[in-house]
């Protein structure tokens, strides 16, 4: 029996989980002819792209099928909404069907490729190492922006797709396509021209035409959408300002991560794409570990404002990258930083080069030997050890070993130059119990991720990085629910009392990992099986954890393996104003405010969400976890649960599941720093296996940033809030709701660049 043959909108979705609905028309579901996609036409949509790219049998087509129909193993969200379409089956598409993806900023080609990547919906990643950012030119052509025409005054059937560049002297036309290229083009040419020779030093004039652009509201073609280049016009500018200020030297590490942010600026306001970003920094890049201070202030009124000037920044994690073993004290300074920021995450470079050759280090003393080689004696030293043992290697593919930390927005994707497709696992979904149902649920999922690496990539760097060194992932969610279910309150009281080391919790920690291990297991056999089978190289590293905000929601499940915020929470989904869906929400109850990006000229939050300057809404949903009516549940304070507690279950996670890196947010007090320093330090230096975590201030509820993604409340509160939906509720059918806005195309084209609300909280936060 086909378990998509089903066509009742109203049953996708577990009565647990109060987000799915806004977020699946959000973000997965596309709009046919016949109306918008059920959850039952995404499946066999999404399937059928899969069958036809990956050659799978009918058996594990039927396997797959069953898993998504029951919600428990599901693609990654960027192919749940883009796979089986025409436009992706295109070569030069491939990449929008990959969540995560770095590209190591060596020329000017390498910002253009991050918008375009970023146009297509992937998370981008960035290495801004000095031993990157060196080979980019010098600037030596001041850029003046002569005029910037409007958008849209050329008729639909005479705009041309193409940017094009027509030099006269000094001065320079550039002619923007309507298309992602067109965009991404003219971009890069700016950059291009600051450095071209043929000008020799002297101003450029430019115009920039923009006649040819679709204007505000116009259909899209291919993804789905309507345009929105409301901040189009002031990229030029922006980016002439970023260059002039470098002539005659190269870009400093900050100004190159300015030259993306803006690009990523422009996407989400045009709603084309949400962006997401990963920032890679030296350690001891001064100006880039305090780019971010202060960028939010806050008045005598309490009132948020934000560094115009810096406001691009938001759009990236910014991480620092150690290639010797740190120091107590350089990582208590590191840790105190990112309590006051939310930024300047700590990444071992050394473990993460090391779990990106496990097809070569392949036992723990042999990575130890590499690490302690690597971080003593230096990365040409490490590389002369790895010839001698394994050589010979080619000399392109040697380097590339040694350049694999690139990390994509929420850091749990390792390589250079990747792209990397995810799949996951709903474990909220699945009886601690049923061992096989599991082992179904893990094989789905590796066999969803393996079928991508049958893309050739369009672009020489991607297509060799892949030939080197093929890489999927593959996650879980809802870690904690499937815990707390398969070992009750005790568990989470142990948790309450941090996981100290007793009988209670050895035992609890022995039957942790053998899970986890079980689950790893499963991955890499069905993955390498497939890969034989099919003449692929294998992948040397194949499971992950990401943060899974947004794709949990369709279950509810807690993300990755972190604990929820609390047992019942305001949960709230950012749309664009007037969204069909968002209208649709508020018929059904829900509240709506501005989002946190929708600001007044003074830059302080907007507060009506009819305001005319407000272009983003949050849908504020009352949010309860699958087990917060468990007996004794209510009683534990996850708000209290201890950063040592966290961060001895997610390196439980690191050990025993993950090749790649297990994507964390540890949130910690100010009492909890030197604790905190110091396990990170003791992990680092006994191997334990750390690599990259995101730190993030925990305040008590009157200290919190204003309009978070969550918001913990209490059973008191979260009656209140349900009474009050349902005292606004005008249609108790979310689908029927939607039908009477649902007009035109999709408003939002896909998820997420990293499919998740919760790597970008770091982004978000005002500095305390």
């Amino acid at each position: 029996m086909n378990p998509f043959l089903s066509e009742d909108h109203r049953s996708d979705f577990p009565s647990t989980a109060p987000a799915a609905n806004p977020v699946f028309y959000r973000t997965y579901s596309r709009k046919t002819k016949s109306g918008r996609e059920s959850w039952n036409q995404v499946g066999t949509r999404n399937l059928e792209g899969l069958r036809k790219l990956g050659g799978l049998t009918e058996e594990e087509l039927t396997l797959m099928a069953q898993m998504q129909a029951e919600k428990k193993a599901l693609p990654s969200g960027r192919w749940l909404w883009i796979g089986g379409t025409e436009w992706i089956a295109k070569d030069q598409n491939f990449s929008g069907a990959y969540n995560c993806t770095s590209t190591n900023l060596v020329d000017w080609q390498a910002f253009g490729l991050m918008m375009d990547l970023a146009m297509m919906g992937c998370g981008t990643g960035a290495i801004i190492e000095p031993h990157l950012i060196e080979k980019l030119p010098v600037v030596t052509n001041k850029i003046r922006i002569k005029s910037i025409t409007d958008i849209g005054l050329t008729p639909p059937e005479d705009r041309k797709e193409s940017t094009s560049i027509n030099i006269l002297g000094q001065e320079v036309l550039v002619k923007v396509g309507d298309s992602r290229r067109g965009w991404v083009d003219s971009y890069q040419l700016l950059l291009e021209l600051s450095s071209d020779s043929k000008f020799k030093g002297k101003e450029i004039s430019i115009t920039i035409d923009l006649t040819d652009v679709r204007p505000v509201g116009e259909s899209l073609k291919g993804f789905g959408g309507m345009a929105n280049p409301v901040k189009l016009k002031d990229l030029y500018s922006r980016v002439a300002r970023l260059l002039n200020k470098a002539i005659g030297r190269k870009l400093t590490s900050v100004e190159c991560c300015l030259l993306i942010d803006e690009a990523a600026v422009t996407i989400v306001a045009g709603n084309i794409r949400r962006s997401a970003g990963m920032r890679q920094f030296a350690s001891d890049d001064v100006s880039a570990a305090s780019a971010k201070e202060n960028l939010w202030q806050q008045d005598n009124q309490g009132n948020w404002r934000i560094d115009p000037e810096r406001d691009s920044l938001r759009m990236a994690n910014h991480t620092r990258v150690y290639h010797e073993k740190p120091s107590q004290e350089e990582i208590l300074k590191a840790v105190t930083k990112q309590f006051h920021s939310g930024e300047g995450a700590i990444q071992f470079a050394p473990e993460a080069i090391a779990r990106s050759n496990a097809d070569l280090l392949t036992t723990k003393e042999l990575r130890n030997e590499f690490i302690d080689i690597y971080c003593t004696q230096g990365k040409e030293e490490s590389k002369r050890w790895l010839e001698t043992i394994h050589g010979p290697i080619n000399p392109q593919e040697l380097d590339h070993r040694l350049s694999r930390y690139g990390l994509n927005p929420c850091g749990e994707i390792l390589g250079a130059d990747f792209h990397c497709n995810l799949a996951e696992i709903h474990l909220n979904q699945i009886d601690p119990s049923d061992e096989e149902g599991q082992s179904d649920a893990f094989r789905a999922a590796a066999l969803s991720v393996a079928c991508l690496l049958n893309h050739r990539f369009e672009i020489e760097r991607y297509r060799q990085s892949r030939e080197w060194d093929p890489i999927v992932g593959v996650s879980f969610t809802g870690l904690f629910d499937f815990f707390v279910h398969a070992f009750g309150t005790p568990w989470l009281k142990w948790w309450e009392d941090g996981r100290p080391n007793t009988k209670e919790g050895q035992d609890f920690k022995k039957k942790e990992a053998e899970y986890l291990n079980r689950w790893k297991k499963v991955v890499n056999h069905t993955v390498w099986e497939y890969c034989d089978r099919r003449g692929l190289r294998r992948p040397n590293r194949c499971t992950t954890v990401q943060p899974a905000g947004t794709k949990s929601l369709l279950t509810g499940a807690a993300p990755g393996w972190h604990p929820p915020k609390a047992q019942r929470f305001i949960r709230r989904i950012t749309f664009r104003k007037n969204d069909p869906v968002a209208m649709a929400c508020r018929d059904y109850g829900y509240s709506i405010v501005p989002s946190q990006s929708d600001k007044d000229e003074n830059g302080l939050l907007l507060n009506d969400p009819f305001d005319t300057r407000c272009t983003e809404w949050l849908v504020e949903i009352p949010t309860e976890v699958s087990w917060a009516n468990l007996p004794g549940a209510d009683e534990v304070e996850i708000n209290n649960f201890s950063a040592l507690a966290q961060f001895d279950f997610y390196m439980q996670v690191q050990r025993h599941y993950t090749d790649h890196n297990t994507s964390a947010t540890i949130e910690f007090r100010e009492n909890e720093i030197d604790d905190l320093a110091k396990a990170i330090f003791s992990s680092i230096e006994n191997g334990d296996g750390y690599i990259s975590a995101a730190l993030l201030a925990r305040f008590d509820a009157n200290a919190t940033f204003p309009r978070l993604p969550f918001e913990p409340i209490n059973a008191e509160k979260y009656s209140e809030l349900q009474e009050e939906v349902i005292k606004r509720r005008i249609n108790t059918d979310f689908f029927e709701a939607l039908s009477r806005y649902d007009e035109g195309e999709l408003s939002e084209a896909g998820p997420a660049g990293c499919d998740s609300d919760k790597c970008l909280l770091p982004l978000a936060q005002p500095s305390n």
